[in-house]
């Protein structure tokens, strides 16, 4: 550990340019061989883009599973994360990946806009491309954990709440959600964050909807930001009655792999970075080792909605 900047993850992970390597290598093995609809507009802008990724033997009425990036704002390309979408294709689910314009070409308010409505595009059309608009689940790391906080909450200083999706439940994994720091961090030439901003949308600020479920993980390894703010969120969502589950991950390093071939569980995804390896149901929780990775198992019968009138 090296850095003195709590948010300049790099300086506190050795290997992170191999990390994200593997990462995107892992991507592009997935893209050849996947079944996939890319580059589909979801707005105006070149960024406003997503992809679909399908199961081998799609049934109707799948399950749909969004995923944010991250890149503190400034960074990050959907392709580089297709990598997530393996298990949630082992279960028969189908897999998105939103993209979003970056800061500082970008103003903060625009990307938290465009999440909000890659999400509300992808359920309203849920059913032409096979998926069960009443089981859809998001996942956001780090930046992407933010943005995605959006899609259930009204920023202080929204005049009224913004159309959002109906989501059943979410995974918050390494976020930030209190912004005040940010405009004077590292960041502050790349991203070029303002305070005005970072007020405007700091989650830890802003109205959270009762639903969907939330779950809040962060690694034991990560800096103190991620942790405290992590606490508070939950906090804060649990106090207004809200269902959020708090999840610290133990000894885990930072972006640290998990060896092996992967173990999907039985619904439906993992999110293999930021400071663990998730392998998600959500359901209860249990940890395992496996090799030298940590993985985090939520294991269970069905937290991943059933499709309305069934089982």
């Amino acid at each position: 550990m090296t850095g003195t900047d709590l948010y300049k993850i790099r300086d506190f992970a050795a290997d992170f340019d191999a990390i994200a390597a593997e990462f995107a290598s892992r991507s592009r093995v997935l893209s050849a061989r996947a079944r996939m609809r890319t580059d589909i507009a979801y707005g105006t802008s070149p960024r406003e883009t997503l992809d679909l990724i399908f199961p081998d033997n799609p049934t109707a009425d799948a399950p749909l599973h969004v995923f944010v990036h991250g890149g503190y704002w400034r960074s990050g390309e959907k392709a580089d994360y297709r990598f997530v979408a393996e298990p949630v294709l082992a279960a028969g689910g189908i897999a998105a990946l939103v993209e979003y314009d970056l800061m500082p070409g970008q103003r903060l308010p625009v990307l938290v806009d465009q999440v909000r409505r890659a999400v509300l595009w992808l359920q309203q059309r849920a059913r032409q491309f096979g998926a069960d608009p009443f089981r859809m689940t998001v996942s956001g790391h780090s930046a992407g954990a933010h943005l995605s906080s959006f899609l259930a909450a009204t920023g202080p200083q929204e005049h009224a709440p913004s159309a959002v999706p109906a989501i059943r439940s979410m995974l918050l994994l390494s976020g930030i959600y209190d912004l005040s720091d940010i405009p004077d961090s590292f960041l502050r030439n790349e991203a070029q964050m303002t305070h005005s901003e970072a007020a405007a949308w700091s989650p830890l600020a802003s109205v959270h909807d009762g639903g969907p479920q939330r779950f809040i993980a962060f690694g034991g390894d990560e800096t103190a930001p991620f942790k405290d703010q992590a606490r508070a969120l939950h906090d804060m969502i649990a106090g207004a009655a809200g269902a959020a589950e708090l999840l610290p991950v133990p000894r885990s390093e930072s972006y640290e792999r998990c060896p092996g071939p992967w173990r999907p569980a039985r619904l439906p995804w993992q999110t293999p970075f930021g400071y663990g390896c998730f392998e998600l149901t959500f359901e209860q929780s249990c940890d395992k080792e496996s090799g030298g990775g940590q993985v985090v198992a939520f294991t269970g019968t069905t937290k991943l909605p059933k499709a309305r009138g069934r089982s």
